[in-house]
């Protein structure tokens, strides 16, 4: 196989790079890494700088959004970066700083090679947004993957409720993206394929939301019957927002797991 072929069919190719902004403030999370979660990437927050780097070891193919003005002095963050990168030379380092020191800018550039941008948070919060987006976006760090997927694994925080025939069924949620989910139902009502289930109930942690779903089709897991459904194209924008909020606490939660 050539490299190109290999590259073609790397993992991060096919579904995308994970982001984590390190140290991040409340500003970076609220009106950076939400919207970045909103338009599908999969952004994790990081706030411990030598787990962070634990943790990088089995995604090798990251973006990493260091906060310098958290965390370290300067002096320091420059070794860490430098030991980053000779740990993981695969990783690609953006920096976001408030201040727009050129010197401290063209340091991190040329010599520290950071690939991803020297974002200032000086001007405009929005403005610093748009850069990141852009060179997420000019680097295909998203992938093939389309669509954000959290997997509930039944824990109970991602539940259904669904009406059939004069009656409510229960249900577990598997896995939801903004585009559909699978689940598992306490009594089998035998839904066939294309049919459409009118105000579903989904129950995500605390956040409950009414959706309508066509029945893309069923598979046996574990002796249950797992049924596919896609949410129909009248899904409400506001809908959608929650549904990604969710998925961003649950892949956020897992990743703590990991990093901690």
């Amino acid at each position: 196989m050539s490299d190109e072929s290999k590259s073609e069919n790397s993992p991060s190719e096919i579904s995308g790079s994970k982001i984590f902004f390190l140290y991040p403030t409340n500003s970076i999370i609220n009106q950076i890494i939400s919207e970045l979660i909103q338009q599908e990437y999969e952004a994790y927050i990081a706030k411990d700088h030598a787990r962070l780097l634990r943790a990088l070891k089995s995604y090798s193919d990251s973006v990493i959004y260091i906060n310098l003005d958290e965390g370290m002095k300067d002096s320091e963050w420059e070794k860490w970066c430098d030991g980053l990168l000779k740990a993981i030379p695969t990783i690609k380092i953006g920096i976001i700083a408030s201040g727009t020191e050129e010197e401290v800018e063209e340091k991190y550039k040329n010599r520290i090679k950071v690939t991803f941008g020297y974002i200032s948070l000086k001007n405009d919060m929005t403005r610093a947004y748009d850069k990141i987006l852009s060179i997420l976006d000019s680097s295909n760090v998203k992938g093939r993957r389309k669509y954000l997927r959290a997997f509930a694994e039944r824990d109970n925080k991602a539940t259904l409720n669904l009406a059939h025939n004069d009656t409510y069924i229960n249900g577990s949620i598997n896995d939801i993206s903004v585009v559909g989910f699978s689940c598992v139902l306490e009594t089998d009502p035998d839904l066939k394929k294309n049919s459409l289930c009118s105000n579903i109930q989904i129950k995500l942690q605390s956040t409950l939301i009414r959706i309508d779903a066509v029945v893309l089709g069923s598979r046996v897991v574990n002796s249950e019957k797992m049924y596919v459904m896609i949410f129909t194209q009248r899904t409400d924008p506001e809908t959608r927002i929650k549904i990604r909020k969710y998925i961003q606490q649950n892949i956020q939660t897992k990743m703590d797991s990991e990093i901690n």
